[in-house]
């Protein structure tokens, strides 16, 4: 018995562990020590969101929304991805029955997700002046709907403070999957300044979303925290190593006022229109997400 528990319990920290890893600074030839927060998919879907929660992350779930509040439903499970050949994520989200968080009050929107938060490890969220290091893989399904609205896969947004005053409606980062007017269909990366500022969506890059669909892709971000920030980020087709997204260090004012840290999110967070008016236009997706890890470059 004592082997068993024993055996559990390495297993449980291989797929929840802290390492202190050598990451490449954009631009620079040498490697700086980065503390990473990592979680890996161990392949027990039952206890995903205690695995979730134990490696300093949380999540927003329509686990009991609508049809699903008489039998709840787990909306972020494991799988066996053959591409990867390891346990991976799956994001589920239904159009009919999902909502946000179970607010009535929001009724043109749905969201599934995990993040880092006030609860998790400072390691793990960013201060100013910190470089933060977030890396992940994600697979979009083959055929996944998109609309002229919202769909984010990743934010990245300021905590709130304790008085909820704190400038944080608008996420600063986001990658977010639309259909243009002209109907192509892109992923777009989209910087948003403070609100004061009035920046609107600032487009860092924009790629085919033709080109994500079915595969695997890797993303690496890095984000100095403050006022006078930056922001790099990297996305890698895994199959065939193509750069599809190479945004270079970009300075940016990577902070909101009033807000206690910044945090990363990623899952699925889709707009289905007032009353839902666009759900015709949209379906039930899963999305594939692995290996996710945060930290800081050691100073």
């Amino acid at each position: 018995m004592k082997r068993l528990i024993f055996t559990g319990a390495l297993l449980f920290g291989l797929a929840c562990s802290g390492t202190l890893l050598s990451v490449p600074n954009p631009g620079a030839g040498t490697g700086d020590g980065v503390r990473e927060g990592e979680l890996r998919a161990d392949g027990d879907t039952e206890g995903t969101y205690a695995l979730i929660r134990a490696c300093g992350y949380n999540y927003e779930t329509p686990d009991r929304s609508g049809a699903h509040a008489a039998a709840s439903f787990q909306h972020i499970r494991q799988a066996w991805d053959e591409a990867l050949g390891a346990h991976v994520f799956e994001f589920i989200i239904h159009i009919d029955t999902d909502d946000d968080r179970g607010k009535p009050q929001i009724t043109d929107r749905q969201r599934n997700e995990i993040k880092t938060d006030g609860h998790s490890p400072a390691s793990m969220v960013g201060q100013p002046g910190d470089e933060l290091v977030v890396r992940w893989k994600f697979r979009l399904p083959e055929g996944m709907k998109t609309t002229a609205q919202f769909c984010h896969v990743h934010q990245i947004k300021g905590i709130d403070n304790a008085a909820g005053t704190a400038d944080v409606g608008n996420p600063l980062i986001t990658f977010t999957a639309r259909t243009l007017s002209n109907g192509r269909r892109q992923l777009q990366v989209i910087w948003v300044g403070p609100t004061a500022d009035a920046t609107g969506n600032v487009y860092l890059a924009r790629a085919d979303l033709a080109d994500f669909l079915g595969r695997w892709v890797e993303v690496e971000e890095r984000i100095v925290c403050g006022r006078e920030g930056s922001y790099w980020v990297t996305v890698t087709r895994l199959d065939d190593g193509r750069r599809l997204i190479d945004v270079p260090p970009k300075q940016l004012n990577m902070w909101r006022e009033g807000a206690t840290g910044l945090r990363p999110k990623w899952g699925i967070y889709r707009s289905f229109g007032k009353q839902g008016a666009l759900k015709s236009e949209l379906r039930d997706e899963i999305l594939r997400f692995a290996d996710f890890s945060v930290g800081k470059v050691a100073r």
